[in-house]
This record gives C-alpha cells, sequence and structure tokens, in this order.
C-alpha cells in the first residue's frame, strides 16, 4: 500500500472511531490507536477482515460487539477497503465504483494526495464538501444527469445515518435508573478503581411503527426513486417498516425492500408490474389500503407517512373520510409533499384542501436536506 493510501487511511480509521463513540462505543484514544496498529498489520484488501479486526480493537461487551455492524455499515458504506487489482483500484462492481468517483466520498483510494479533506457532519471525512451541500439542497427534479450517481451515493448515506440513529437499542443516560455496570467499571480505571462516575442505561424505548405510502403517478417521476430510497433506508434498519406504492390502486413492497443492498432491491421492484407513472387516485388507494391492512398495520403507535405531490384525480371526499379512518388509528399522519419546496406553491389543489385538516404534519420532501429534516417527526 502506498504511503499516501496508508495516510487516507489511517485518517478514515480515525475518523470511524469518533463517529463510533459519538454512537455508543468506548472508541477512546487507547482502542483508536490499537485499531490503526492493528490495521496496519492485518492491511484493507479483504473488507471481512477488515471489519473484523476493528471490531476486536473497539469492542469489549457483547452490548458493542453487536451494535457494531451497524455503525460499520452506516459509515464505510459502499467505500469499504475492498480487493485490489494491479492497476490498485478497488474491484468493485461497475455502478459502485461510478458512485464513488462521482460523488468523491471513498476517504482512502483513488484520491489525489493534496485534496483538501473535510466532514460531512457526521464524523466521516469526505471530499467536495461544497458539492455535498449543494446535492442536498438541489430539487430532485432539478438534477443534472451527471449529478445523479453523487446524489444517490450521498442520499444513501446519510440516510442510513439518520435510520442508525432513530433506531438506537439503548441509550446511555445519567438520568436512568439501571446501572450500567461494565461502562461504571471501565470509568472507574483513571480512579484506581472507585467508582466515582456512574454509568447509567437507559430502557429500551419502543419503537413507533412506520407506515409508508409512496405515490408513483406520472406527476412524481422526477420524485419517486429519490424517495424510495428515503423508504428504503428506514426499512433497512427498523423492524417494524411497512411501505406501499399507489396510483390508481395500492401495492405492498415490504418484502422487496428487505434486502441488502439497494440495487437488489431496485433490481426486483423493477421485475413486479407496480402502476408506475399512471394516474393519481390517493381517495380510492387509501380505501383499499384501509380495507386490507389497517387492521393489521395501524395502532396507537403508528406513524403514517404519505409520500406525494396531491393532484388527485378521485374525489376529495373519498380522499378526507379514508384520512379520517387513518387519523383515529394512528399516532400522526405525515404528508410529504415535494411541491412544498417551490417558493410559490400553494396547496390549493382539491385533494390537498380536503386531506390538510387531517394531517398532523405537511412537510417538503424535495430534497435530501428536507428529508433529513423529518427525523425529528420520527
Amino acid at each position: 500500500m502506498r504511503q499516501e493510501q496508508s495516510e487516507r487511511l489511517a485518517a478514515s480509521i480515525v475518523e470511524f472511531c469518533r463517529f463510533a463513540g459519538a454512537h455508543g462505543l468506548s472508541s477512546d484514544l487507547r482502542r483508536t490507536l490499537t485499531a490503526l496498529e492493528a490495521a496496519k498489520m492485518t492491511g484493507a484488501e479483504n473488507p471481512e477482515t477488515f471489519a473484523f479486526v476493528l471490531q476486536t480493537a473497539l469492542c469489549s461487551s457483547r452490548e458493542e460487539w453487536d451494535l457494531f455492524s451497524g455503525l460499520f455499515e452506516a459509515f464505510w458504506g459502499e467505500s469499504r477497503p475492498g480487493p485490489r487489482s494491479a492497476s490498485g483500484k478497488n474491484q468493485r462492481p461497475r455502478e459502485a465504483n461510478a458512485h464513488d468517483q462521482e460523488a468523491g466520498s471513498t476517504v482512502f483510494l483513488d484520491q489525489p494526495s493534496d485534496e483538501a479533506a473535510s466532514r460531512d457532519g457526521e464524523g466521516k471525512a469526505v471530499y467536495g464538501a461544497s458539492a455535498q451541500q449543494r446535492l442536498k439542497k438541489m430539487d430532485f427534479s432539478k438534477v443534472p444527469p451527471d449529478d445523479f450517481a453523487a446524489l444517490e451515493e450521498l442520499s444513501l448515506r446519510l440516510l442510513r445515518r439518520m435510520s442508525l440513529r432513530l433506531s438506537r437499542r439503548l441509550t446511555i443516560s445519567n438520568l436512568a435508573d439501571r446501572v450500567d455496570l461494565r461502562r461504571s467499571i471501565r470509568r472507574s480505571i483513571p480512579y484506581g478503581g472507585e467508582p466515582i462516575v456512574l454509568a447509567y442505561k437507559g430502557r429500551k424505548p419502543r419503537k413507533n411503527r412506520l407506515v409508508i405510502l409512496l405515490d408513483i403517478s406520472g406527476s412524481m417521476n422526477f420524485y419517486s426513486l429519490f424517495l424510495l430510497r428515503f423508504a428504503y433506508a428506514l426499512q433497512a434498519h427498523f423492524q417494524r417498516v411497512d411501505t406501499f406504492l399507489f396510483s390508481t390502486d395500492v401495492v405492498e413492497i415490504s418484502d422487496l425492500l428487505r434486502t441488502q443492498h439497494l440495487t437488489e432491491a431496485l433490481r426486483r421492484l423493477s421485475q413486479r408490474a407496480m402502476g408506475w407513472s399512471g394516474g393519481t387516485k390517493i381517495g380510492e388507494s387509501l380505501r383499499q389500503f384501509n380495507q386490507h391492512y389497517a387492521t393489521k398495520l395501524l395502532s396507537r403507535d403508528t406513524t403514517f407517512i404519505i409520500l406525494s405531490d396531491g393532484w388527485d384525480t378521485g374525489e376529495p371526499d373519498v380522499l378526507a373520510a379514508q384520512l379520517r379512518a387513518v387519523g383515529r388509528r394512528v399516532q400522526r399522519i405525515l404528508w410529504l409533499n415535494p411541491l412544498l419546496g417551490l417558493k410559490d406553491y400553494q396547496p390549493l389543489t382539491r385533494g390537498i384542501a380536503a386531506a390538510l385538516p387531517h394531517l398532523d404534519v405537511f412537510a417538503p420532501a424535495h430534497n435530501l436536506q428536507s428529508l433529513l429534516a423529518l427525523e425529528r417527526y420520527l
């Protein structure tokens, strides 16, 4: 491994340790140095070995061991180390290479040594931070083709991290009522074994069920594929997520999204008839949902999410009645409308006007930044 590649890999490992420390692992300086030494000895050519080496260096309990895999996947994502060819480049699938090269997110391979690094707000060292900020704010309908791959990579990585934060099993809190013995002992070491600073373990919070309905009608063409990534990212880290597509009918796709890789989920979706780019009957689709799925899926701990621009060719009274029926069963209804990102948009269509009195949240979903802002509602 060339010297500059070794330096970039070391910097990435340090950033990962910081990221892991912010999300539940005790990645102090000693463990960070251990991880660096271990990676130096074993190399990073084999991704499974690389992950195991970091896990061994950073984890000292079953809780941390279980937490590690999700943190590793959230941080390294598609830019993890892999087998190298004679040319020195990763032997990855063609699509992944395109994503990495256009997004500039690979932090330890194939980057000029004098390129400045920055952070994306979550602890990972990345390149082209200004370009990423531009992509986060760009309306999905206005993304030029040359930026598709970069935005897809960035979207999946940041949405995955948002989902990981939402799905944390346990929180460490000084206000909780259960002492975390392992962490308390670890904290006592600098004080000669005296338990001066106790660590507490919060109770496991009950996770809300998420039910997502995504509009795939013709008017949503520019947005539906990006919003599908939002649903996929939530599906990847929550056990209680049910996702449906609708236009004039409603189709469940939860099983198709439960795959390890988004490309596989998209391939499976392409093989199933969904009614992409058809008309829109939101009220009738909700009626079908209420008839076939509501009893099983909706409860007072359910957050019901509709992703649609609200262009409904059906009767407004039907939409209002079906939303009213949903509202009686769930905790809250979120309607995420890409058109809210337009400066002069007014919710004056018949469908939206009928829906608004029954919504708890009416928010934009036109770019990556707006999707990330939804974390506070979830």
